[in-house]
């Protein structure tokens, strides 16, 4: 039986299914202490078990997402708030390339968040 978090990436259509995979492949793998929940109906991803990201589709861009809990603490010119009061979004396309740098430099500045 398939777990919740497992069926949400499976019922997307291509490319966004295999972009988020990607993505959750990425994040698990960027830190050790980063791990997976379902929370609030969609993947979350936590750093020692506090709410660190997620991952979603825009509903307007119908684009996927990473969505940075910690937002507004940080300062990348990629990163949009949109009506969110704390958190804030890097849109992603998928019909492009990963940005590995962009992502990296903004998981290393949301988890000084977290470190500090």
């Amino acid at each position: 039986m398939l777990r919740d978090i497992d069926n949400y990436f499976l019922q997307k259509d291509e490319p966004v299914k295999s972009y988020l995979l990607a993505m959750r492949d990425l994040l698990l793998r960027h830190d050790k202490n980063i791990t997976e929940a379902w929370k609030y109906g969609m993947p979350f991803y936590c750093y020692k078990e506090k709410m660190f990201c997620y991952l979603w589709t825009h509903k307007k861009y119908e684009q996927p997402y990473l969505g940075i809990v910690e937002g507004e603490r940080i300062h990348h010119p990629l990163l949009i708030s949109e009506k969110r009061a704390r958190m804030k979004i890097l849109l992603l396309d998928p019909e492009k390339d990963i940005p590995l740098k962009t992502i990296k430099t903004i998981l290393k500045e949301a988890l000084s968040v977290y470190k500090t």
